[in-house]
């Protein structure tokens, strides 16, 4: 690990603003750290800001035998972990229980903090970034490696994320967790089976970016015809066998083109639906993504309606992860709603 940034023999010899301005060069990779940890957004943001100021609070404890960087890690870890240990776990609906059939009703939404949310994919890898890493940057940060991520105890992840996402050597991961380095050594080892047994069941491997990007493009463009036009034959056929369909915070998730399409059919498109959705492109968790908006039939405009995130297997979709939350929408950049 390395770090470039130069400053002060002593951190106490900067004023607020001169230290806010060095944290801040960390903020983006912090926040994607945080969010790896929370699986939530606000919860992201407020931990990347609470470790600023537990860095300038503390600032008299960095002794520089780490760098810079490692020390407001080594924060921002320790505060989520502490997070961790007072809220639920978060998933996504394919976590908490098997598939729904169509002759089930379909679940009541459970509106409590233990869904995994979307993460705007803005943030640059860090320079100390090693490319020989077990997980990219952006790998490491798609919904498939966070739902099973999220399976792990807090430490666990830590060490996971400190070890085989951000390449630190196990004994600065020993130092960062206040660990010897055989538990860092067990924990990893424990993580990587729980990961190994889970991940392919949650997800197959998906990473888009050897589809070409016209091919890439053209279903893209099909696929929002079809939403927009309610075509359910459309959508269908843009499916693989196994796909999954889900949409937190409702509980019930599909599987396979017959029940996918059907469901969509009586519920998302049923009656009049063309026009009743818009779609509008974005990117989250390193995928192709949508800010949804559905027609507002008495004032004609569309509201937003969440986020989805498009996951592809080759030149076929693989998974609809519908994020139902408006709020979700700002941190996209995206509008609140669109003029008809």
């Amino acid at each position: 690990m390395s770090d470039q940034t130069q400053f002060p023999a002593t951190l106490m010899d900067m004023n607020q603003p001169e230290f806010g301005a060095l944290v801040e060069s960390y903020q983006r990779e912090l926040r994607a750290h945080c969010y790896r940890m929370l699986g939530s957004l606000q919860e992201a943001d407020e931990m990347a800001q609470e470790t600023f100021w537990r860095a300038w609070d503390r600032r008299e404890t960095f002794e520089g035998r780490a760098t810079f960087r490692a020390w407001l890690y080594k924060i921002a870890t320790n505060l989520c972990i502490d997070s961790l240990r007072k809220r639920a776990r978060r998933g996504l609906p394919i976590t908490h229980g098997n598939a729904s059939s169509l002759d089930q009703p379909m679940r009541s939404a459970i509106n409590e903090p233990i869904w995994l949310e979307p993460f705007p994919f803005d943030f640059p890898a860090p320079e100390a970034y090693n490319p020989e890493a077990k997980y990219s940057m952006s790998e490491s940060i798609k919904l498939a490696f966070l739902t099973s991520l999220h399976l792990l105890p807090p430490r666990q992840r830590a060490v996971l994320i400190l070890r085989d996402v951000l390449d630190w050597r196990t004994e600065e991961v020993a130092d960062a967790l206040d660990q010897s380095v055989p538990s860092v050594k067990s924990a990893l080892h424990r993580a990587r089976a729980t990961l190994a047994r889970h991940h392919q069941n949650i997800q197959p491997e998906t990473i888009p970016d050897h589809i070409p990007d016209e091919t890439l493009r053209r279903q893209l463009d099909r696929y929002v015809k079809s939403w927009e036009n309610a075509d359910v034959d459309g959508l269908v056929a843009l499916l693989k066998d196994e796909s999954t369909f889900s949409m937190p915070p409702t509980p019930s998730w599909y599987r396979g083109r017959e029940d996918i399409g059907g469901l969509v059919r009586k519920t998302i498109f049923s009656g009049q639906a063309r026009g009743r959705w818009r779609l509008v492109p974005t990117r989250t968790n390193g995928q192709p993504g949508f800010g949804l908006y559905k027609l507002n039939e008495e004032t004609g405009n569309y509201e937003g309606y969440g986020i989805q995130v498009v996951t592809f297997d080759g030149e076929q979709i693989a998974d609809i992860t519908t994020f139902r939350n408006p709020a979700l929408i700002q941190y996209f950049d995206l509008p609140a709603t669109l003029a008809a």
